[in-house]
């Protein structure tokens, strides 16, 4: 297995770890900031609420990212997590938010946390059901569940228009793919590194050359903006609350899986204390963003495919990033910048990133026992996810908590391997140590970092 360039406990360069941030930024800004503008947008907010939901989602992600980084007390894993709103969310908030308004998401999602912050005192025993066969569908899973994202980006936009799948689109997109590729093959040092932020910097410049960057969003964005905690106040309803419990649920479910995700990527021994410390992260940093006014937290997955493609495993690198999308919150201008960069530049990089988890999951799915057993637990769980995540009309029919728990391929993947592993006959025993609160490398490879 290649050495990592920089390992969890690492400090690049000032210059070098600024540059590495910015690539953990870039892959996250966009998932951030699109949920408090899908939620907004749906919910026919005024405009400067929707900036504000936007801004309170940077600040508390940068803020949270720091936290999970670094660690306070029990709280934070201390591994390159970069914290941001989850999608998980979006169903529950929109649904309470008709009827409860933003005050009714942001209680209910403060209330909702308690499920996960109690839950995550039990992630040792949690742990024990993640086998390593379970553990490689669900890395599998959320590799099969981001190219999608990437593939979209690259077409130009998530929902096919006009404009969806334009050569131009897709030229750029390859473009900055092949660019990436090279420097991540013939580069060396911080050139192999950074080759995402080199390559979306190319990209954009030459985006730049052929008029294809709308600047609107940088005129209409305001230079600096205080946070406005419990701006929209907050209300208590029993079935938001329950609403949010439950996508809490499925959240544990899914973090489980990009934290094992993460332990592969960083050449780290993902015990059960270690989950415990970033699950309750995620419980408590998603109570503290509700009173900033932003949707719940959650680790992205996305940002363990940048580990996995550049061998940096600096915590504080992405401490670093922490602080920056802490600026992007405070000062608006920053953020909308970024947020000026083409999709399919990013497609390109993206396609990249993301695709390392996959082949992550699939090198790891190589070294588990191939038997039977095995064999029906990766067979039908991954193609249980697939089934929602390709066709999620499939799940159109059925009462919303069913789409709740199920409507993402990563955690239908993850209950399904779960499951299967505790039901089928001759399941073999694991020994989890989890006494050691300290990270260790892995006894075993699962993962060739580039």
């Amino acid at each position: 297995m290649n050495n990592l360039l920089y390992k969890v406990d690492d400090r690049p360069p000032l210059i070098t770890t600024t540059l590495l941030a910015a690539q953990h930024m870039l892959a996250a800004l966009g998932g951030i900031i699109a949920v408090p503008l899908l939620v907004g947008a749906i919910l026919k907010l005024p405009a400067d609420q929707i900036v504000a939901l936007v801004n309170a989602a940077l600040l508390g992600s940068g803020i949270v990212t720091i936290i999970q980084c670094k660690g306070i007390g029990p709280v934070g894993i201390r591994l390159p997590c970069v914290m941001g709103t989850s999608f998980a969310f979006v169903g529950a908030a929109i649904s309470i938010g008709f009827e409860h308004g933003v005050a009714g998401i942001l209680g209910s999602s403060l209330a909702g946390s308690v499920v996960m912050i109690v839950g995550s005192f039990f992630m040792p025993q949690i742990r024990k059901l993640f086998p390593h066969q379970v553990t490689a569908v669900v890395v599998t899973m959320i590799g099969l569940s981001l190219v999608p994202v990437a593939v979209d980006w690259a077409a130009g936009g998530k929902a096919p228009g006009a404009d969806y799948g334009a050569p131009a689109n897709l030229g750029i997109a390859l473009f900055v793919l092949a660019i990436v590729v090279a420097l991540v093959q013939f580069g060396k040092g911080i050139i192999s590194a950074s080759a995402i932020v080199i390559g979306i910097a190319i990209g954009y410049a030459v985006c730049l050359g052929l008029g294809l960057v709308d600047f609107s969003s940088v005129q209409k964005a305001a230079v600096f903006a205080l946070p406005q905690p419990l701006h929209f106040g907050m209300s208590f309803p029993p079935s938001g609350i329950l609403a949010m419990a439950l996508a809490y649920v499925v959240t544990m479910v899914e973090t489980t899986g990009t934290f094992m995700a993460l332990g592969a990527a960083t050449e780290t021994k993902m015990r059960g204390t270690l989950l415990k410390r970033g699950v309750l992260c995620d419980g408590v940093g998603s109570a503290f963003a509700s009173t900033l006014g932003a949707p719940p937290m959650s680790t992205f997955a996305q940002n363990v495919g940048v580990i996995s493609l550049t061998g940096v495993a600096s915590r504080h690198v992405v401490a670093l990033t922490g602080v920056m999308l802490a600026l992007a919150g405070l000062f608006p201008v920053l953020g909308a910048v970024v947020v000026t960069i083409p999709q399919p530049v990013l497609g390109g990089a993206g396609l990249m990133m993301f695709a390392m988890i996959l082949t992550a999951g699939v090198q790891m799915l190589g070294k588990v026992e191939h038997d039977k057993r095995t064999g029906l637990i990766i067979a039908v769980s991954i193609g249980c996810g697939l089934a929602v995540s390709v066709r999620p009309e499939l799940l159109a029919k059925l009462p919303p908590f069913v789409n709740e728990i199920f409507g993402s391929g990563i955690s239908t993947g993850a209950i399904m391997a779960v499951l299967l592993n505790l039901v089928l006959p001759n399941r073999p025993v694991e020994v989890h140590d989890d006494e050691e609160d300290v990270p260790q490398p892995l006894l075993v490879k699962d993962l060739e970092a580039v």
